[in-house]
């Protein structure tokens, strides 16, 4: 990837001509990976698919204009779904329509929570998340989209509501089903796992999503999926019955896909339970994406946290008042964003700008778009987030982390997002209180910051170093200048938690990245907790 090469150019000495060109490449690679995937996660969270576009288009066009970023892709994304899935059913009371503009309220709520969260700088309470249970949140995630989907590729409609009636029926799924739809379905999964297999250089620029858009349109076109499927050749159980779609349902065009929220549940408690859901998630989200972003930005620069957030807040409350779904700093947007030479955020703008254009000339398109396809686009997202690579990586950081990791997924999956989350926070706890760590300590951390001369710190720390308790000294870190000398010295600790090794682990690498020095010392002294490199360490 040349456009990697020239950290110094990218930086800023370059015309800005050839920023501007690079920009717009990269805003129109992104639209064509946005598109299918915000139609895809609109319809899975029980929205109307045109939401998931005008989320985007307020992310590129709005939110690319205030934000505290240079690089990241602003839009719906997979990890909120079964947030306002679940917040439709609950507020909907079975009334599809109306869950939808409860919803809509919840999320002009959820944002205007977001903008004061970053005016009070809030935006480092991210690092506050232990890293097991985040990784526990995706994976489960990942788990409830595979779940959701495999019946739309499957062409069904399932009569339960809710998980567990979900995969209750799912041997029913897998064995009923329609098959155009699967078929399509398997060819978009197949293309998927095979795309990145490819050596031909012309082909690995088309992005993986378009192609498979573009089998799913071709074969439902084959297929006949736009005339009314009428009978099949078996009958179906109880509990299952035949999508009333197959294809995606637009409106004519984009000022009638756009809807007001109702606010009519305010004074409800699973209207907050839905908004506090919506922010807590959404902001973690965006927050971890923002800086795994700065990690790949060329040029070395660091977004400003709760400039993002605050941004990102502005983004949901106006979106929430056209009709449109959240949005978040998105990753995978964000990545194939760097990839294609993005040097601003004005690429995240063209790439709303793209949206909007194709929506208002193109919206017929859009309707020969099978469901299938996009169902596939989810299921391949979520295998993503729930792949045996993260179970097995779980399972290198310790019998620990691994039961961290394996209690929030089966939290989330028994109750929802935001409970499974806390409890697994709370589990965490437990385990430190368990291991003989204080109470006063979970939240104070006992460390010295030295200056051994004008180029060197040293950070001495003692006790126990928790996900819980390093924030104070993540935030006197991010003040040292670069290209001195940063000593890590742990000799002292007594208990160095996996969340507080993965942050070392990544301030070491960016820092010598940015042209400094960094060390680790006193490891020697404590007992790895786990195969992995960034496992706890605790005094033997």
């Amino acid at each position: 990837m040349a456009n990697r090469t020239n950290p110094a150019n990218l930086s800023g000495h370059g015309s800005s001509g050839e920023k501007r060109l690079g920009d717009l490449y990269a805003g129109f690679s992104v639209f064509l990976i946005a598109l299918p995937l915000c139609l895809g996660i609109a319809t899975a969270s029980g929205f109307p698919p045109m939401s998931g576009i005008i989320s985007a288009i307020v992310g590129g066009l709005l939110v690319s204009r205030i934000n505290g970023s240079q690089l990241t892709v602003t839009g719906p994304a997979a990890g909120l779904i079964v947030v306002i899935f679940n917040a439709v059913q609950a507020l909907g009371d079975g009334d599809a329509w109306a869950g939808y503009r409860y919803t809509l309220a919840a999320i002009v709520v959820a944002g205007l929570l977001q903008i004061v969260l970053g005016y009070f700088k809030a935006g480092r309470l991210a690092g506050f998340f232990p890293a097991s249970v985040a990784h526990g949140m995706l994976a489960a995630i990942g788990l409830i989209i595979i779940v959701k989907q495999l019946p739309v590729i499957a062409g069904l409609q399932l009569h339960g509501n809710g998980l567990p009636a979900a995969i209750a029926q799912l041997p029913q799924t897998l064995t009923y089903f329609v098959p155009t739809t699967g078929l399509i379905g398997l060819a978009g999964i197949v293309t998927l796992l095979a795309w990145p297999y490819l050596r031909h250089p012309l082909l690995r620029r088309i992005p993986a999503p378009i192609v498979v858009i573009g089998i799913g349109v071709l074969m439902g076109k084959l297929f006949g999926l736009e005339r009314p499927h009428l009978e099949y050749a078996f009958v179906l159980p109880p509990g299952l019955d035949f999508a009333a779609d197959f294809l995606v349902a637009i409106p004519a065009g984009l000022a009638d896909s756009l809807q007001l929220p109702d606010f009519g549940k305010l004074a409800s408690w699973p209207f907050w339970e839905s908004v506090i859901a919506i922010c807590l998630i959404g902001s973690l989200e965006s927050l971890l994406s923002a800086a795994a972003v700065d990690k790949l930005d060329p040029a070395r620069r660091y977004s400003d946290l709760n400039r993002e957030l605050t941004a990102i807040g502005v983004g949901n409350a106006v979106s929430g008042m056209l009709g449109g779904l959240p949005m978040i700093a998105e990753i995978v947007r964000s990545s194939a964003n760097i990839d294609a030479g993005a040097r601003s955020s004005w690429a995240n703008f063209f790439h709303g700008g793209f949206l909007l254009l194709f929506v208002v000339l193109f919206p017929h398109w859009i309707a020969a778009i099978p469901l299938a396809s996009l169902a596939a686009l989810l299921v391949y997202t979520g295998y993503r987030l729930a792949s045996p690579k993260v179970f097995a990586k779980s399972m290198d950081l310790g019998k620990e982390q691994l039961a961290l990791f394996l209690i929030t997924i089966v939290a989330i999956l028994a109750g929802n997002l935001l409970s499974g989350v806390l409890i697994g926070i709370g589990a965490k706890i437990l385990l430190h209180l368990g291991r003989g760590v204080p109470l006063a300590h979970l939240l104070s951390l006992s460390y010295h910051l030295r200056a051994d001369s004008a180029d060197q710190w040293t950070v001495k720390v003692d006790g126990s170093a928790l996900f819980s308790n390093f924030l104070a000294l993540k935030s006197q870190l991010a003040t040292l200048g670069d290209g001195k000398t940063v000593i890590f010295d742990l000799s002292g600790a007594e208990l160095i938690d996996h969340t507080v090794m993965e942050f070392i682990d990544s301030y070491r690498t960016d820092y010598i990245a940015r042209g400094g020095r960094c060390e680790i010392r006193g490891l020697e002294n404590l007992q790895a907790l786990g195969e992995h490199t960034l496992a706890a360490r605790k005094r033997a």
